[in-house]
């Protein structure tokens, strides 16, 4: 039986550090009350103008790439997750595969925000088991700082986002004791404009009245307006409270669903990697599973929310330190926006 493995994983976090202290230059915040509310210290932000979402998934790429052993000539399709494009199209796959002088291989692009990652994953497990392709690029990559709102009104959201990116090779195996064991995507829309970043966009105000002013005409001056500037309508949303509570009941849910699938227990997880969202989540994760701290890894204190990025970056730095090692098991598991969540959980 075929599965797919992770054959080799990297991750780029940019040069500059940003703590909370920076921060209240810009806002009315303070270290204190951004770590009692989600345990950050810093994050970091790109370049402004030298760095981009798709150069950031290039630098992990290259490490992931040969780490694998392989060279960018053979990736064979490459599945990038992202909230944050460098353009709104085309996609960020296509301007990598560009930027990394790889062959005419298919590129998909994966907007499931905060899960973006397990779902991009469980999407290349598929194509690796099928015997589609036999080395799969799979990116998570995010520069979020460029489209935050700096101010007071909104500090509930901007504390909490960095920017980064990680990548993993995932290569086909018949090894029983290695490889994706199995994956677990989930959706429920009913409240998707408590996580939201409404313009610009399509909706026309649709789904909810006043989500964006429009200029008057017969056409256009809809996608994007000067209004919409002028009354900061360009900018996230969050419900941080209604988040917190979805997620400390969907984040358990994936995870056990993962395990039972599988006939383990969390007690035989060796590391849980949760989607670096807030510490206060998965700390609660932790205690609701009555895992032991060395079962857990957690990095959102020195890199923020980094939304689809966060679980590669988490994975790549738990291997790097050695706390994965061949043969563990392995849960990912992420929850946002959407709101989606989902896991995945593998033999090293």
């Amino acid at each position: 039986m075929i599965r797919s493995k992770i054959a080799g994983i990297g991750m780029y976090v940019p040069e500059h550090i940003v703590t909370n202290n920076d921060l209240t230059q810009y806002m009315d915040t303070s270290d204190e009350w951004i770590q009692e509310r989600t345990g950050i210290k810093e994050r970091r932000y790109a370049h402004r103008t030298k760095e981009t979402t798709t150069t950031m998934g290039v630098e992990a790429s290259k490490i992931a790439i040969e780490r694998a052993g392989i060279t960018p000539q053979d990736i064979d399709f490459i599945v990038f997750a992202t909230l944050s494009p460098d353009y709104y199209f085309p996609g960020c796959g296509v301007l990598l595969q560009r930027a990394m002088q790889m062959k005419e291989v298919g590129a998909l692009d994966v907007r499931n925000q905060c899960s973006g990652f397990v779902y991009a994953l469980s999407v290349a497990d598929q194509f690796i088991k099928s015997g589609m392709y036999k080395n799969i690029l799979v990116v998570g990559a995010e520069k979020h700082s460029f489209g935050l709102d700096f101010s007071t009104r909104g500090r509930n959201v901007s504390v909490i986002f960095g920017d980064g990116a990680g990548a993993v090779v995932l290569q086909p195996t018949e090894d029983e004791n290695r490889g994706i064991l199995s994956t677990h995507l989930h959706s429920n829309g009913a409240d998707a404009e408590i996580l939201a970043m409404y313009n610009p966009g399509t909706h026309a105000n649709y789904w909810k009245e006043n989500l964006a002013t429009f200029n008057d005409g017969d056409i256009a001056d809809m996608f994007m307006s000067h209004a919409m500037i002028d009354n900061a309508e360009l900018f996230p949303n969050m419900d941080g409270p209604q988040v917190f509570k979805t997620a400390v009941v969907k984040f358990p849910e994936v995870i056990m669903e993962a395990l039972s699938k599988n006939n383990y227990t969390p007690a035989d997880l060796n590391l849980l990697i949760p989607h670096q969202a807030n510490l206060r989540i998965a700390q609660f994760v932790q205690q609701k599973l009555k895992l032991r701290d060395d079962q857990v890894y957690n990095n959102i204190q020195k890199y923020g929310n980094t939304t689809a990025a966060s679980v590669p970056i988490a994975l790549c730095e738990a291997y790097e330190m050695g706390k994965v090692k061949e043969g563990d098991l392995v849960c990912l598991a992420a929850f946002g926006s959407g709101f989606t969540w989902a896991s995945a959980l593998l033999k090293w």
